[in-house]
């Protein structure tokens, strides 16, 4: 698996912003990665002004980037974890969505690190449509920041359904958490249950199926553990029944845990994580960070 080499941290000032930053430049002192922070100054907002400022309109667009520039480092410097990591400022025009996006492929980042609460556009950017839309086109993992940190992530809870991208979860699980207690959890469901209750299916046989996918779920887990070489690592194994985000977040909060990490390549519950409603409802409602795997680090 590859190293985390370079994180792009993205900034829109706000307090989400700093604890994102925070969290980044964390992993970076831990991984020895250089890091990026962006911030996208949004749509042209001298256009309509530009036939009354005439020729001055190029100095005030300096003024205003060099204005970001300033407020950038400034909180730059709040960050003690900052302290010693190879860093670069970068100000740009445009959306932050494609702003972030180009900036991480062309710097060819193995990370994406921004805040969940964000001010104005920010916010419905990681809760709308637009992230989906990063997601499904990042090239590297995206990490959501939910609260300024104090100390490296302790327990993580993954999502797994056996997939080569659950496989790629936990690597990097164990990439940006060297040291946390891992929670690993597989959600079923019986398929057809309410319909099968409806045509007179035995309770038995379907108590007997949900006996039988825990086992199978429990043993999948422990063979997953093996092929990866973790079972010597921290952890714990939930085989649950039910709607896959609501136990993501009660399992999560249960358990104490400071990260979710979630994968996008996979089948049934994986591919809801990232594309569907699931991700949302678990960026929205969740307390902890939620890192997205949307690419392998190979």
């Amino acid at each position: 698996m590859q190293d985390l080499q370079h994180i792009t941290i993205a900034s829109d000032f706000s307090e989400g912003a700093l604890a994102a930053m925070d969290r980044g430049f964390q992993i970076a002192r831990q991984a020895g990665a250089r890091c990026e922070v962006i911030h996208a100054l949004g749509l042209d907002a001298l256009a309509p002004l530009r036939a009354l400022l005439g020729s001055r309109t190029n100095e005030v667009s300096e003024k205003i980037t060099e204005d970001a520039r300033a407020r950038l480092q400034a909180q730059v410097n709040q960050i003690d974890h900052s302290v010693g990591v190879n860093t670069l400022l970068r100000v740009e025009a445009g959306q932050a969505a494609q702003v972030i996006h180009a900036q991480a492929q062309a710097s060819a980042a193995n990370l994406v690190v921004l805040g969940s609460h964000g001010s104005g556009f920010w916010q419905d950017w990681v809760l709308g449509s637009t992230a989906s839309s990063l997601l499904r086109k990042s090239h590297c993992p995206v990490l959501v920041v939910e609260k300024r940190p104090t100390g490296p992530y302790q327990r993580v809870l993954v999502p797994v359904d056996f997939s080569r991208g659950s496989m790629t979860s936990l690597r990097l699980a164990r990439t940006l958490a060297p040291q946390a207690h891992l929670v690993l959890l597989h959600v079923f469901e019986v398929p057809f249950e309410g319909k099968m209750q409806m045509a007179g299916v035995d309770d038995n046989v379907i108590h007997q199926y949900r006996i039988e996918a825990r086992e199978r779920a429990s043993q999948q887990l422990r063979h997953m553990l093996e092929d990866l070489g973790l079972t010597d690592t921290p952890h714990s194994q939930i085989v649950a029944q039910g709607d896959a985000a609501r136990q993501v977040v009660a399992l999560a909060h249960q358990h104490s845990c400071d990260l979710i990490v979630m994968g996008k390549h996979g089948t049934h519950v994986t591919e809801e994580l990232l594309l569907g409603s699931v991700t949302r409802r678990v960026l929205a409602e969740s307390d902890c960070d939620v890192l997205v795997v949307v690419d392998a680090l190979s």
